[in-house]
């Protein structure tokens, strides 16, 4: 009965991935005959979940969407990602829903392992909500961030390795402070015991993360707000792009639209000059085109060729489907 109730649990696991799956490819990935197959299948479709076969050489299964909603099977890390998002939600990050959020959050958590309520608990604790301010993003890994808040919960030193943007590699122990999540991207404050100073570091960047196990009593943060601190080194690190353009708009319009991003000058008192740094050439074009005004670049060639694209893309998008797979791309 253990096997067999393991089994259903992998096979609907399996389903709820919305694939369709050939029978004789399921059945092997559950180490089971056809025939044995079908009858968790059977089993399944008790339980209320809707499976969908479909019969002959290429036959298979599928799960189709029911009635109603039933038990879900999520994976560990899947489950850490849902308390952190609900909990967002419940604090009203999204408007309407934080009651039902609320409700949902204290069903999760009470039938959680102790061990992800830890994990999730530590993640959301340690990171300090900042602001979306461009269009970059990154992938972290789940377990990695997981480590790295932990570590910023226990006051446990942390090591690692760090690749630099200029593509330098070093080893690293510090004494992990906050996690903070700005610009799409999650960042680590900590201050740096090789370096004897406080340090922001991207997650994506880091490698192998792993607590040491000595415990440190916390220092306190120059300012002390973590993304404060993030975005203040941001704007004092180089950027490759700097970027001049004449926006055919009051100054005061344009700097109600991207002044935080920008400096504005004003030239008449229908158009200014805008003066950004960036890393590549794709924000700018957005923040341009956020203006809502006519604009001319002047500085570098490389957002010139960018704008051009972007304008060749748009264009064959306005023409329409058929259109925009005639003429060529850039």
């Amino acid at each position: 009965m253990a096997n067999t109730s393991t089994r259903t649990l992998r096979l609907l696991s399996l389903l709820q991935t919305h694939r369709f799956w050939p029978g004789e490819e399921l059945a092997g990935r559950l180490g089971v005959s056809v025939r044995t197959l079908r009858r968790d299948i059977d089993r399944l479709r008790e339980l209320g979940y809707p499976v969908d076969a479909q019969r002959g050489v290429d036959g298979g299964y599928q799960l189709a969407a029911g009635a109603a909603l039933p038990p879900l099977v999520i994976d560990d890390e899947e489950a850490v990602a849902l308390v952190i998002g609900l909990q967002a939600a419940a604090e009203g990050a999204v408007a309407g829903i934080a009651e039902a959020s609320v409700r949902v959050l204290a069903k999760v958590v009470q039938v959680m392992p102790a061990r992800l309520r830890r994990r999730a608990e530590a993640l959301r604790a340690m990171t300090v909500p900042g602001e979306w301010d461009g269009p970059a993003d990154s992938g972290v890994d789940a377990e990695a961030l997981t480590v790295v808040a932990m570590a910023c919960r226990d006051a446990e030193h942390l090591r690692f390795s760090y690749t630099t943007a200029q593509g330098r590699g070093s080893a690293r122990e510090v004494e992990p402070h906050r996690l903070v999540f700005l610009d799409r991207r999650w960042y680590l404050v900590a201050y740096d015991l090789g370096r004897h100073a406080w340090r922001s570091f991207r997650l994506d960047r880091l490698t192998a993360p792993a607590g040491t196990g000595a415990r440190f009593r916390p220092r306190e943060l120059p300012g002390g707000d973590a993304a404060d601190f993030v975005r203040a080194g941001r704007n004092n690190a180089p950027r490759p792009y700097q970027v001049v353009a004449v926006v055919r708009a009051p100054a005061q319009q344009v700097c109600e639209r991207i002044g935080r991003w920008a400096v504005v000058e004003p030239l008449t008192g229908s158009s200014c000059r805008v003066r950004l740094s960036a890393e590549e050439v794709a924000w700018p074009v957005m923040a341009l085109g956020v203006t809502g005004a006519e604009f001319q670049v002047l500085e570098p060639p490389e957002l010139v060729a960018e704008v051009r694209a972007m304008a060749d893309r748009l264009a064959r998008a306005a023409a329409g489907p058929g259109a925009a797979a005639d003429r060529p791309g850039p």
